[in-house]
């Protein structure tokens, strides 16, 4: 419990080991996790270090790895999960390692690119195999517009386009029959229009042209995914022409093929070209199979490859920060431990040296240090998520006191007192226990999103069970209340002979009032728990929510910022400034009582008795009144004597400023004078100034910087108590916004299905409860807890932790392989 409350006591300890059983000892510590090593190499670069070799090999198999995970990942293999026999790590683990990963990802990138060949061949065939298919049509009306018959009437535009075309060709031919030659090919669809462009410009339409689109098939589009192709085939004259459309159909990436001209040729080669299809799918689901056993084989070792590559580059790096002596066979390290753990680290040492076959037992050596220790709390899985929120803010200061204890109990309240509805508790804490019974599998997804609710989920249990007390406090349940204990006020006894409402009273007012003064209205006994349910229906709902709240707010606010000052007594006493206890401490805690304190008091005096309205005086003006001096005979006071009590309260808190500010610097000058004096007589002694030591010199600062320094934290301290109390109130603000958004979500959708009785109704009574509940999880659950949230994060880090946490700590990160 000390540590939970405090951090670790720690300790700087030298260890001496053999080279041959380092490995082994640093396994050990891996394992334990309670181990800090320091770097004896600070002025050594990275790339200079002893095993950067090391290091290197196990990066590249890291590499490697991530390679084969990748490739398992894209042929769908599920990776086995980290086998419980574990081997240490040692010097020869990274040869074989690295040669086995050598070989096997040599051999997944010949087997890659085969298969990367075989299937480029194979869409090339089927590409040829769509242009024999589809180009049959082509040649039938390549060979009817040879003829000289004009088309018919009934004939389609474009071939009344191809004949005109032919035409042309024919009649620029000097050279005997008209003999048309033809390039055919593939290409991507969206370059088609531009392709068919700039032959039309280039050759001014003295060519013929036809293409159609490859249809895609399952197997196409798992072969050559989701390209849209087209077939085309150009018909013209001369050989040199075709020569040019060759070179443009290169600059468009278009593949072009050789098809024979007869037509038992082109069947031929069809057949020829569909068995070679078959091969090459035969031999692609060979290499598939091939490839996937040898994935399968590789991913039952995967994840201990990875977790023994992993030790081993941490290994080799936490030697980097070691020294080893001239001869190459001791290791010299220092490690930070807690101090209740160095038997711990001691027994893990001498296994590590007799799992080596070492005959020397390492040595431990403890050595007193100046430097200041890292910040050691332990946690578990429920106070880790916490922990998380202070370091967030700041590492806390070696042995200072933590307020993670604190903030379990304070941070989830303060966020329910705005967030207060059991409704909408009850919601997430629902959520959360999902949250918890989900977390193995929700870490597993690996996504920042649910990797930051698994490690929040037990904050967010206790803010909805908080906001499940603060709810039924506030009497509210998604806007409505319950009367559970029956309400303390009655409406019948206002009616006449005992009161004076009468029937006609009802009709001819819209808001009437409840006088307490008349027998049986209130029964004389507070609701047992929470807020009456009567201010439900109240019209003045809130106005008397508004002052309710207000208050509570500065009650809580208040008493929030004393357990933060209170909690700086502890650290005084623990580390043994005790003159701070009497010079910042008590000055600081009278400050409070006597102001703020003492405005609590009269929130909860005022509450306590009975007094007519008209009678009651405003806290608000009382407190103003006071810090101004100002008593008029005509003010109201609570009871007899305040004004003197209020006098005597402001003149204390007022001079407790002067003593904040200049006792501990008088004092701190006083005590640096009599150590000047003491040196200055040890000189004149000797005759000499060597009596001046170098801690000596540094204390001898300005005490102008001394009394600036004390100057900042006391206007700090005395002006943040007045902005810190405000910053309280908006719990009140958040609070009744919370309320406020929840009577507007009930009345504006779910209250208007209710009021529904057509045919229809229970139909729009279901679309409208859906919406309800939408917006009700996104607006009040999601978007007004989150803001809830970092409002109460802010009061912890400013108004709290300010007045005892500095947080100027450094985190202590042990070697620990579970963290790897």
């Amino acid at each position: 419990m000390g540590s939970l409350f405090r951090s670790e006591e720690m300790c700087l300890v030298q260890l001496f080991f053999q080279t041959e059983s380092a490995h082994n000892c640093i396994n050990e510590l891996g394992h334990l996790g309670l181990v800090q090593f320091k770097d004896l190499n600070p002025g050594v670069s990275a790339f200079q270090r002893h095993f950067v070799k090391e290091v290197k090999k196990c990066e590249e198999m890291e590499r490697i790895l991530r390679y084969l995970e990748k490739e398992m990942m894209k042929s769908n293999i599920v990776i086995a999960a980290t086998k419980e026999k574990e081997m240490v790590p040692c010097p020869r683990d990274v040869l074989e390692l690295e040669s086995t990963f050598e070989k096997l990802e040599q051999e997944l990138r010949e087997i890659n690119c085969n298969h990367d060949t075989l299937r480029q061949n194979l869409i090339e065939l089927m590409d040829i195999d769509s242009l024999l298919r589809m180009t049959e049509d082509f040649f039938e009306e390549a060979e009817s517009l040879l003829c000289s018959e004009p088309p018919s009437e009934d004939s389609v535009y474009m071939t009344v386009s191809s004949y005109i075309t032919c035409r042309r060709i024919s009649s620029s031919s000097t050279s005997g029959p008209l003999n048309l030659g033809f390039v055919a090919g593939v290409i991507k669809q969206d370059r088609f229009p531009a392709f068919e462009k700039v032959l039309w410009r280039l050759f001014h339409g003295n060519f013929v042209l036809r293409h159609a689109e490859i249809q895609t098939t399952e197997e196409l589009q798992v072969v050559r995914g989701a390209v849209k192709k087209d077939v085309f085939i150009i018909f013209v004259q001369g050989e040199h022409v075709r020569e040019k459309i060759r070179k443009v159909c290169e600059g468009f990436h278009a593949s072009l093929y050789s098809c024979p001209k007869s037509l038992y040729e082109r069947k031929k080669m069809s057949n020829n070209v569909k068995s070679r299809m078959e091969d090459l799918r035969m031999i692609l689901r060979r290499t598939e199979e091939y490839r996937g056993g040898v994935l399968t084989r590789a991913a039952d070792h995967v994840q201990e490859w990875s977790s023994r590559v992993k030790k081993m580059k941490a290994i080799y790096y936490t030697l980097n920060l070691c020294n080893i002596d001239i001869t190459q066979k001791l290791i010299v390290a220092e490690i930070w431990c807690p101090v209740s753990d160095l038997t711990l680290v001691q027994n893990a040492l001498i296994m590590g040296s007799e799992q080596s076959g070492s005959s020397v037992t390492p040595v431990l050596n403890r050595i007193q240090t100046q430097q200041t220790p890292p910040t050691f709390n332990r946690t578990n899985t429920f106070t880790e998520g916490f922990q998380a929120i202070i370091d967030a803010y700041g590492v806390g200061t070696y042995q200072e006191i933590n307020p993670a204890p604190y903030t379990i109990v304070t941070f989830p309240f303060l966020f329910a007192v705005m967030f207060g509805d059991c409704g909408h508790g009850l919601v997430m804490t629902l959520f959360a226990v999902w949250l918890i019974t989900q977390a193995e599998c929700l870490r597993k997804m690996k996504n920042e999103i649910t990797d930051v609710l698994v490690g929040g989920r037990y904050i967010i249990l206790l803010m909805g069970m908080f906001s499940i007390y603060t709810g039924l406090i506030y009497n509210d349940c998604f806007s409505k209340s319950f009367n559970i204990f029956g309400s303390s006020w009655r409406v019948r006894p206002m009616f006449f002979p005992h009161g004076p409402w009468q029937n006609k009273t009802l009709h001819d007012n819209h808001h009437l009032q409840l006088n307490p003064t008349v027998p049986g209205v209130y029964s004389g006994r507070p609701y047992v728990f929470g807020i009456d349910p009567v201010w439900n229906i109240a019209s003045n709902k809130l106005s008397f929510l508004n002052s309710f709240k207000m208050k509570m707010s500065v009650i809580l606010g208040v008493s929030h910022m004393l357990l933060g000052v209170t909690l700086s007594l502890v650290n005084f006493v623990h580390l043994g400034k005790f003159q701070d206890i009497l010079l910042q401490f008590a000055p600081q805690l009278i400050f409070m009582l006597s102001l703020f304190g003492y405005l609590i008091f009269l929130i909860l005096y005022k509450w306590c008795i009975t007094l007519r309205s008209e009678m009651a005086p405003s806290i608000l003006l009382l407190f103003i009144n006071m810090m101004m001096f100002d008593y008029q005979p005509e003010h109201k006071f609570l009871f007899r004597g305040q004004k003197a009590v209020q006098i005597i309260l402001v003149v204390t808190a007022v001079l407790m400023v002067p003593v904040l500010l200049l006792a501990k610097p008088l004092l701190i000058y006083r005590t640096r004078m009599k150590a000047r004096h003491q040196v200055f007589g040890n000189n004149d002694q000797h005759g000499s100034d060597k009596g001046f030591s170098s801690h000596q010199k540094d204390e001898m600062v300005s005490i102008g910087d001394v009394f600036v320094n004390q100057a900042i934290h006391t206007i700090e301290f005395c002006l943040g108590c007045i902005s810190n109390t405000a910053s309280y109130l908006r719990l009140w603000a958040l609070s009744l916004a919370h309320a406020e958004l929840s009577e507007v979500l009930w009345r504006m959708v779910l209250q208007v299905g209710l009021k529904l009785s057509s045919g229809v109704g229970s139909l729009m009574l279901v679309l409208q409860f859906a919406a309800f509940a939408v917006l009700t999880v996104t607006i009040l659950l999601i978007m007004e807890g989150l803001s809830a949230f970092l409002h109460a994060l802010r009061l912890h880090w400013v108004e709290f932790q300010n007045k005892f946490y500095e947080g100027s700590g450094y985190k202590f990160t042990p070697l620990s392989f579970d963290s790897l």
